[in-house]
Protein backbone atom coordinates (compact mmCIF):
# COMPACT_ATOMS: atom_id res chain seq x y z
CA UNK A 1 0.00 0.00 0.00
CA UNK A 2 1.31 3.42 -0.89
CA UNK A 3 2.88 5.58 1.99
CA UNK A 4 1.01 8.76 1.38
CA UNK A 5 -2.67 6.28 1.21
CA UNK A 6 -1.10 4.26 4.30
CA UNK A 7 -1.07 7.96 6.39
CA UNK A 8 -4.37 9.27 5.35
CA UNK A 9 -6.45 5.86 6.68
CA UNK A 10 -4.13 6.45 10.34
CA UNK A 11 -5.39 9.85 10.37
CA UNK A 12 -8.71 9.48 9.64
CA UNK A 13 -9.03 6.53 12.51
CA UNK A 14 -7.87 9.01 14.96
CA UNK A 15 -4.34 7.12 15.94
CA UNK A 16 -2.14 9.43 14.54
CA UNK A 17 -0.84 10.34 17.85
CA UNK A 18 -0.05 6.69 19.02
CA UNK A 19 1.47 5.63 15.68
CA UNK A 20 3.66 8.65 15.31
CA UNK A 21 4.77 8.64 19.04
CA UNK A 22 5.03 5.11 19.54
CA UNK A 23 5.47 3.53 16.20
CA UNK A 24 7.37 5.38 13.40
CA UNK A 25 10.53 5.63 15.18
CA UNK A 26 11.64 2.10 16.31
CA UNK A 27 14.28 3.16 18.22
CA UNK A 28 11.94 6.18 19.95
CA UNK A 29 9.30 3.24 21.02
CA UNK A 30 12.72 1.11 22.08
CA UNK A 31 13.61 3.83 24.36
CA UNK A 32 11.02 6.12 25.17
CA UNK A 33 7.63 4.84 25.42
CA UNK A 34 7.37 1.80 28.02
CA UNK A 35 3.80 0.58 28.25
CA UNK A 36 3.93 0.97 32.12
CA UNK A 37 6.23 1.62 35.02
CA UNK A 38 7.06 -2.48 36.00
CA UNK A 39 5.20 -2.81 39.86
CA UNK A 40 4.15 0.99 39.98
CA UNK A 41 1.09 2.30 40.92
CA UNK A 42 0.53 4.61 38.42
CA UNK A 43 0.72 3.11 34.52
CA UNK A 44 2.73 5.35 31.84
CA UNK A 45 1.08 5.56 28.57
CA UNK A 46 2.46 4.99 25.04
CA UNK A 47 0.28 6.97 23.10
CA UNK A 48 -1.61 10.09 22.38
CA UNK A 49 -1.10 10.80 26.25
CA UNK A 50 2.12 10.52 25.91
CA UNK A 51 2.16 13.08 23.10
CA UNK A 52 0.35 15.54 25.33
CA UNK A 53 2.57 14.68 28.25
CA UNK A 54 6.11 14.28 29.70
CA UNK A 55 6.92 11.09 30.76
CA UNK A 56 8.12 11.27 34.24
CA UNK A 57 11.55 8.54 35.38
CA UNK A 58 12.77 9.36 38.79
CA UNK A 59 16.47 9.15 40.74
CA UNK A 60 16.88 8.22 43.78
CA UNK A 61 20.62 8.48 45.81
CA UNK A 62 21.74 8.04 49.04
CA UNK A 63 25.04 9.24 50.83
CA UNK A 64 27.14 7.24 52.56
CA UNK A 65 26.03 6.52 55.97
CA UNK A 66 29.13 8.29 58.01
CA UNK A 67 29.30 11.89 56.18
CA UNK A 68 27.75 15.33 57.80
CA UNK A 69 25.06 17.21 57.14
CA UNK A 70 26.95 19.69 55.02
CA UNK A 71 28.35 17.48 52.40
CA UNK A 72 25.03 15.95 52.30
CA UNK A 73 24.10 19.49 50.87
CA UNK A 74 27.00 19.72 48.53
CA UNK A 75 25.98 15.75 47.07
CA UNK A 76 22.35 17.23 46.59
CA UNK A 77 24.45 19.60 44.28
CA UNK A 78 26.16 17.41 41.94
CA UNK A 79 23.01 15.59 41.88
CA UNK A 80 20.94 18.31 40.96
CA UNK A 81 23.01 19.49 38.20
CA UNK A 82 22.96 16.34 36.34
CA UNK A 83 19.34 16.11 37.04
CA UNK A 84 19.27 19.64 35.03
CA UNK A 85 21.99 18.27 32.33
CA UNK A 86 19.44 15.17 31.94
CA UNK A 87 16.25 16.97 31.69
CA UNK A 88 17.89 19.61 29.22
CA UNK A 89 19.00 17.05 26.97
CA UNK A 90 15.98 14.64 27.15
CA UNK A 91 13.72 17.66 26.80
CA UNK A 92 12.94 17.02 23.25
CA UNK A 93 11.66 13.43 23.97
CA UNK A 94 8.69 14.91 26.18
CA UNK A 95 11.06 13.29 29.42
CA UNK A 96 11.40 14.57 32.19
CA UNK A 97 13.39 13.05 35.69
CA UNK A 98 12.41 14.11 38.81
CA UNK A 99 15.29 13.74 42.11
CA UNK A 100 13.82 12.03 44.96
CA UNK A 101 15.34 13.10 48.45
CA UNK A 102 16.44 10.68 50.58
CA UNK A 103 15.06 11.72 54.55
CA UNK A 104 17.83 12.78 56.46
CA UNK A 105 19.14 10.43 59.43
CA UNK A 106 20.68 10.74 62.46
CA UNK A 107 24.01 12.86 61.75
CA UNK A 108 27.60 12.53 63.34
CA UNK A 109 27.58 16.14 64.57
CA UNK A 110 24.07 15.90 65.37
CA UNK A 111 23.84 15.14 69.27
CA UNK A 112 20.50 15.69 71.06
CA UNK A 113 17.98 13.17 70.46
CA UNK A 114 15.05 15.62 70.99
CA UNK A 115 13.99 15.02 67.36
CA UNK A 116 13.97 11.37 65.83
CA UNK A 117 15.31 10.85 62.37
CA UNK A 118 14.73 10.09 59.77
CA UNK A 119 14.07 13.68 58.86
CA UNK A 120 12.03 15.57 55.68
CA UNK A 121 13.71 18.03 53.59
CA UNK A 122 10.82 20.35 53.94
CA UNK A 123 11.54 20.67 57.58
CA UNK A 124 15.14 22.11 56.75
CA UNK A 125 14.50 23.46 52.80
CA UNK A 126 11.65 25.49 50.62
CA UNK A 127 11.03 22.32 48.48
CA UNK A 128 9.23 25.53 46.15
CA UNK A 129 12.82 27.16 45.78
CA UNK A 130 14.07 23.62 45.20
CA UNK A 131 11.96 22.78 42.09
CA UNK A 132 12.82 26.25 40.68
CA UNK A 133 15.96 24.39 39.30
CA UNK A 134 15.18 20.66 39.14
CA UNK A 135 11.67 18.70 39.82
CA UNK A 136 12.14 17.02 43.22
CA UNK A 137 10.22 15.16 45.34
CA UNK A 138 10.38 13.39 49.25
CA UNK A 139 10.71 9.77 49.40
CA UNK A 140 7.65 9.70 50.72
CA UNK A 141 5.76 10.49 47.90
CA UNK A 142 7.35 8.64 45.49
CA UNK A 143 6.48 5.45 47.80
CA UNK A 144 3.18 7.21 47.70
CA UNK A 145 2.72 8.12 44.59
CA UNK A 146 4.66 5.58 42.40
CA UNK A 147 5.30 2.52 44.98
CA UNK A 148 8.42 0.66 46.60
CA UNK A 149 10.31 -0.78 43.54
CA UNK A 150 12.86 0.55 41.87
CA UNK A 151 14.47 -0.84 38.40
CA UNK A 152 17.86 -0.85 38.95
CA UNK A 153 20.08 0.32 41.94
CA UNK A 154 23.77 1.67 41.24
CA UNK A 155 25.98 0.84 43.83
CA UNK A 156 28.88 3.62 43.35
CA UNK A 157 32.84 2.45 44.41
CA UNK A 158 36.44 3.90 44.08
CA UNK A 159 38.48 1.73 41.63
CA UNK A 160 40.45 -1.02 43.57
CA UNK A 161 43.50 -0.30 41.83
CA UNK A 162 43.59 3.85 41.86
CA UNK A 163 43.28 6.58 39.86
CA UNK A 164 46.42 5.05 37.99
CA UNK A 165 48.81 7.29 35.85
CA UNK A 166 46.40 9.11 33.74
CA UNK A 167 42.85 10.93 34.58
CA UNK A 168 40.42 9.85 32.77
CA UNK A 169 36.61 10.12 33.76
CA UNK A 170 35.33 6.35 32.90
CA UNK A 171 33.03 3.31 34.93
CA UNK A 172 32.89 0.27 35.00
CA UNK A 173 30.60 -2.93 36.15
CA UNK A 174 32.73 -4.93 38.64
CA UNK A 175 32.28 -7.20 41.78
CA UNK A 176 30.99 -5.13 45.08
CA UNK A 177 34.60 -4.37 47.09
CA UNK A 178 32.75 -3.82 50.25
CA UNK A 179 29.28 -5.49 51.84
CA UNK A 180 26.46 -3.50 50.95
CA UNK A 181 22.84 -2.90 52.54
CA UNK A 182 20.64 -4.76 49.28
CA UNK A 183 19.47 -7.64 50.74
CA UNK A 184 18.94 -10.66 47.92
CA UNK A 185 15.70 -12.44 48.67
CA UNK A 186 14.99 -14.64 46.16
CA UNK A 187 14.39 -13.18 42.75
CA UNK A 188 14.52 -9.16 43.98
CA UNK A 189 16.59 -6.80 46.72
CA UNK A 190 15.39 -5.12 48.99
CA UNK A 191 16.66 -1.93 51.53
CA UNK A 192 15.04 -0.48 54.64
CA UNK A 193 15.29 3.24 53.84
CA UNK A 194 13.26 5.32 56.16
CA UNK A 195 11.79 3.00 57.67
CA UNK A 196 10.25 2.22 53.98
CA UNK A 197 11.15 -1.00 52.21
CA UNK A 198 12.61 -0.35 49.27
CA UNK A 199 12.52 -3.05 46.44
CA UNK A 200 15.08 -3.48 43.45
CA UNK A 201 15.10 -6.04 40.26
CA UNK A 202 19.12 -5.58 39.95
CA UNK A 203 21.83 -4.74 42.13
CA UNK A 204 25.27 -3.87 40.57
CA UNK A 205 28.28 -2.34 41.99
CA UNK A 206 29.88 0.30 39.76
CA UNK A 207 33.48 1.61 40.32
CA UNK A 208 33.75 5.18 38.72
CA UNK A 209 35.82 8.10 38.25
CA UNK A 210 34.75 11.11 37.41
CA UNK A 211 32.17 13.63 37.33
CA UNK A 212 28.02 13.15 37.80
CA UNK A 213 27.70 13.09 34.31
CA UNK A 214 29.95 10.16 33.82
CA UNK A 215 26.96 7.73 34.96
CA UNK A 216 24.84 9.39 32.28
CA UNK A 217 24.80 5.83 30.23
CA UNK A 218 23.58 4.21 33.23
CA UNK A 219 20.25 6.49 33.17
CA UNK A 220 19.61 6.19 29.04
CA UNK A 221 17.73 3.09 29.37
CA UNK A 222 14.05 2.09 29.34
CA UNK A 223 13.92 1.89 32.87
CA UNK A 224 11.50 4.33 34.72
CA UNK A 225 13.85 4.49 38.01
CA UNK A 226 17.37 4.08 39.71
CA UNK A 227 18.38 4.50 42.67
CA UNK A 228 22.37 5.80 43.18
CA UNK A 229 23.88 4.67 45.79
CA UNK A 230 26.99 5.92 47.65
CA UNK A 231 26.55 9.54 45.81
CA UNK A 232 29.75 11.24 47.29
CA UNK A 233 31.88 9.19 44.89
CA UNK A 234 30.92 11.06 42.13
CA UNK A 235 32.19 14.50 41.66
CA UNK A 236 31.26 18.34 40.82
CA UNK A 237 30.70 18.06 36.86
CA UNK A 238 31.87 22.28 36.86
CA UNK A 239 32.16 22.99 40.46
CA UNK A 240 32.07 26.94 40.95
CA UNK A 241 30.85 27.58 38.02
CA UNK A 242 27.12 28.75 36.83
CA UNK A 243 25.13 25.55 37.32
CA UNK A 244 26.84 24.86 40.41
CA UNK A 245 25.65 28.47 41.69
CA UNK A 246 22.19 28.17 40.39
CA UNK A 247 22.08 24.95 42.25
CA UNK A 248 22.96 26.06 45.47
CA UNK A 249 21.31 29.55 45.28
CA UNK A 250 17.81 27.35 44.95
CA UNK A 251 18.67 25.76 48.43
CA UNK A 252 17.03 28.13 50.31
CA UNK A 253 16.49 27.07 54.10
CA UNK A 254 12.66 26.18 55.43
CA UNK A 255 10.78 29.34 55.88
CA UNK A 256 10.27 28.42 59.59
CA UNK A 257 14.28 28.27 60.61
CA UNK A 258 14.51 31.76 58.28
CA UNK A 259 11.70 33.03 61.00
CA UNK A 260 13.21 31.98 64.14
CA UNK A 261 17.17 33.35 62.77
CA UNK A 262 15.21 36.65 62.06
CA UNK A 263 14.01 37.10 65.63
CA UNK A 264 17.10 36.02 67.01
CA UNK A 265 19.02 38.31 64.79
CA UNK A 266 16.55 41.48 65.70
CA UNK A 267 16.33 40.81 69.61
CA UNK A 268 19.75 39.81 70.25
CA UNK A 269 21.97 41.38 67.75
CA UNK A 270 20.09 44.09 66.71
CA UNK A 271 20.69 42.92 63.37
CA UNK A 272 17.31 43.65 60.35
CA UNK A 273 18.00 42.49 56.68
CA UNK A 274 16.77 46.92 56.16
CA UNK A 275 19.20 47.54 58.74
CA UNK A 276 22.38 45.21 57.45
CA UNK A 277 21.83 46.14 54.32
CA UNK A 278 20.21 42.43 53.05
CA UNK A 279 18.48 41.97 49.70
CA UNK A 280 16.61 38.82 49.62
CA UNK A 281 14.04 38.31 46.85
CA UNK A 282 10.98 35.88 46.72
CA UNK A 283 12.43 34.08 43.86
CA UNK A 284 16.11 33.54 44.00
CA UNK A 285 16.07 32.99 39.72
CA UNK A 286 14.57 36.66 39.37
CA UNK A 287 17.38 37.95 41.18
CA UNK A 288 20.97 38.29 38.75
CA UNK A 289 23.29 40.06 41.61
CA UNK A 290 22.40 41.94 44.85
CA UNK A 291 22.09 45.37 44.13
CA UNK A 292 24.00 46.28 46.94
CA UNK A 293 26.83 45.16 49.27
CA UNK A 294 25.24 44.07 52.55
CA UNK A 295 27.08 45.82 55.46
CA UNK A 296 25.74 43.22 57.90
CA UNK A 297 24.92 43.00 61.46
CA UNK A 298 26.81 44.75 64.00
CA UNK A 299 28.52 41.35 65.54
CA UNK A 300 31.43 38.61 64.28
CA UNK A 301 30.09 35.47 63.05
CA UNK A 302 32.43 32.76 63.89
CA UNK A 303 32.16 29.45 63.47
CA UNK A 304 34.54 27.01 66.00
CA UNK A 305 35.35 23.58 64.74
CA UNK A 306 36.52 21.36 67.69
CA UNK A 307 35.19 17.55 68.07
CA UNK A 308 36.63 15.70 65.59
CA UNK A 309 38.75 17.90 64.49
CA UNK A 310 41.13 18.42 67.97
CA UNK A 311 42.05 14.46 66.40
CA UNK A 312 41.93 14.31 62.63
CA UNK A 313 43.60 17.67 62.48
CA UNK A 314 45.49 18.70 65.32
CA UNK A 315 47.85 21.55 64.06
CA UNK A 316 44.54 23.15 62.25
CA UNK A 317 42.61 23.78 65.40
CA UNK A 318 43.52 26.75 67.98
CA UNK A 319 43.94 26.33 71.40
CA UNK A 320 41.09 27.93 73.39
CA UNK A 321 43.84 31.11 74.31
CA UNK A 322 44.83 31.43 70.46
CA UNK A 323 40.95 31.23 69.52
CA UNK A 324 40.19 34.07 71.97
CA UNK A 325 43.75 36.37 70.82
CA UNK A 326 42.59 35.89 67.45
CA UNK A 327 38.79 37.18 68.22
CA UNK A 328 40.04 39.90 70.48
CA UNK A 329 42.03 41.10 67.48
CA UNK A 330 38.93 41.09 65.12
CA UNK A 331 36.32 42.45 67.44
CA UNK A 332 39.26 45.82 67.96
CA UNK A 333 39.72 46.48 64.19
CA UNK A 334 35.95 46.16 63.60
CA UNK A 335 34.49 48.23 66.40
CA UNK A 336 32.28 46.15 68.01
CA UNK A 337 31.75 44.16 71.22
CA UNK A 338 29.25 41.18 69.99
CA UNK A 339 30.75 37.79 68.84
CA UNK A 340 27.96 35.11 67.65
CA UNK A 341 29.40 31.56 67.98
CA UNK A 342 28.83 28.58 66.15
CA UNK A 343 30.57 25.33 67.60
CA UNK A 344 30.34 21.86 68.53
CA UNK A 345 32.85 22.93 71.55
CA UNK A 346 31.99 21.54 75.02
CA UNK A 347 29.98 23.84 77.60
CA UNK A 348 33.15 23.96 79.12
CA UNK A 349 35.62 25.20 76.52
CA UNK A 350 32.88 27.73 75.33
CA UNK A 351 32.71 29.34 78.86
CA UNK A 352 36.70 29.70 78.94
CA UNK A 353 36.48 31.39 75.44
CA UNK A 354 33.56 33.49 77.21
CA UNK A 355 35.52 34.52 80.16
CA UNK A 356 38.54 35.43 77.83
CA UNK A 357 36.96 37.82 75.11
CA UNK A 358 35.07 39.77 77.98
CA UNK A 359 33.97 42.27 78.05
CA UNK A 360 33.11 41.71 74.99
CA UNK A 361 29.78 39.35 74.54
CA UNK A 362 29.74 35.87 73.05
CA UNK A 363 25.94 35.07 71.88
CA UNK A 364 24.88 31.76 70.93
CA UNK A 365 20.98 30.50 70.00
CA UNK A 366 18.99 28.57 72.17
CA UNK A 367 15.69 27.32 72.57
CA UNK A 368 14.92 28.87 75.72
CA UNK A 369 16.26 32.44 74.30
CA UNK A 370 13.14 33.85 72.61
CA UNK A 371 10.33 31.14 73.68
CA UNK A 372 7.89 32.74 71.21
CA UNK A 373 9.81 31.15 68.01
CA UNK A 374 9.43 27.90 68.06
CA UNK A 375 6.96 26.32 70.14
CA UNK A 376 8.30 22.59 69.32
CA UNK A 377 11.67 21.90 70.36
CA UNK A 378 14.04 22.00 67.31
CA UNK A 379 16.48 19.29 65.92
CA UNK A 380 19.96 19.53 66.16
CA UNK A 381 20.26 19.53 61.94
CA UNK A 382 17.41 22.65 62.47
CA UNK A 383 20.14 24.46 65.22
CA UNK A 384 22.54 23.87 62.64
CA UNK A 385 20.52 25.64 59.85
CA UNK A 386 19.97 28.80 62.43
CA UNK A 387 23.99 29.14 63.38
CA UNK A 388 24.27 29.47 59.76
CA UNK A 389 21.34 31.67 59.06
CA UNK A 390 22.82 34.28 61.96
CA UNK A 391 26.58 33.57 61.55
CA UNK A 392 26.05 34.58 57.28
CA UNK A 393 24.25 37.57 58.23
CA UNK A 394 27.30 38.83 60.56
CA UNK A 395 29.58 42.17 59.37
CA UNK A 396 32.01 39.68 59.52
CA UNK A 397 32.58 35.50 59.44
CA UNK A 398 35.36 33.82 60.34
CA UNK A 399 35.54 30.11 60.28
CA UNK A 400 37.51 27.00 60.54
CA UNK A 401 40.18 25.35 58.09
CA UNK A 402 38.17 23.04 55.18
CA UNK A 403 34.97 22.73 57.27
CA UNK A 404 31.89 22.41 55.12
CA UNK A 405 30.33 24.34 57.83
CA UNK A 406 32.40 26.88 57.35
CA UNK A 407 31.77 26.63 53.30
CA UNK A 408 28.20 26.70 53.72
CA UNK A 409 28.27 30.19 55.04
CA UNK A 410 30.93 31.57 53.04
CA UNK A 411 28.35 30.93 49.70
CA UNK A 412 25.65 32.25 51.57
CA UNK A 413 27.34 35.58 51.98
CA UNK A 414 28.07 35.40 47.89
CA UNK A 415 24.62 34.95 48.07
CA UNK A 416 23.84 37.93 49.62
CA UNK A 417 26.21 39.73 48.34
CA UNK A 418 28.92 40.61 51.15
CA UNK A 419 32.55 41.70 50.45
CA UNK A 420 34.65 38.66 50.00
CA UNK A 421 37.43 40.26 52.33
CA UNK A 422 34.57 39.97 54.96
CA UNK A 423 33.60 36.28 53.99
CA UNK A 424 36.69 34.20 52.83
CA UNK A 425 38.69 33.97 56.54
CA UNK A 426 39.65 31.07 58.90
CA UNK A 427 41.03 30.97 62.45
CA UNK A 428 44.56 30.06 62.39
CA UNK A 429 45.42 26.63 63.93
CA UNK A 430 48.95 26.82 65.99
CA UNK A 431 50.62 29.71 63.92
CA UNK A 432 49.66 33.58 64.44
CA UNK A 433 49.81 34.00 60.16
CA UNK A 434 47.97 30.64 57.98
CA UNK A 435 46.84 30.35 54.74
CA UNK A 436 43.17 31.73 53.82
CA UNK A 437 40.20 30.13 52.21
CA UNK A 438 39.99 29.88 48.75
CA UNK A 439 37.77 32.40 47.07
CA UNK A 440 34.81 30.53 45.31
CA UNK A 441 33.19 33.54 44.61
CA UNK A 442 29.68 33.45 42.99
CA UNK A 443 28.43 33.30 39.15
CA UNK A 444 25.52 34.64 37.52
Amino acid sequence: MPYRVLLTIILTTGIALSFISCAISKDLVDEFCPATQPNSKKAVSCGSSAASSKLNKFLLYSVNYGEGFNLRRDVYIRFATLIHILNERRKKFNEEWILVLPPWHNIYHWFNSRADPPTAWSQFFDLKSLNRYIPVVELEQYINDVGSQVDNVYILQHYAEGWGQHWEEKYEERPCIEKHEFRHIESSYEVAVAGRLLRAGKVQCVSVQGTATTLLPLLSSTMLSTYIARGETIMHEKFGELEYWRARRSMRFAAHLVEAAQQYRHAVLNSTDDADGVTVFPDWTLQKRAPRAPTGGPYLGVHWRRQDYLRARPGQVPTVQHTARQLRRLLRTLAISHLYLATDATEEEVEELRGLLKPAELHRYSDAALPDVQQQPLSDGSLAIIDQIIASHAMYFIGSHESTFSFRIQEEREIMGFPPDSTFNRLCGSEEKCEQPARWTIVY
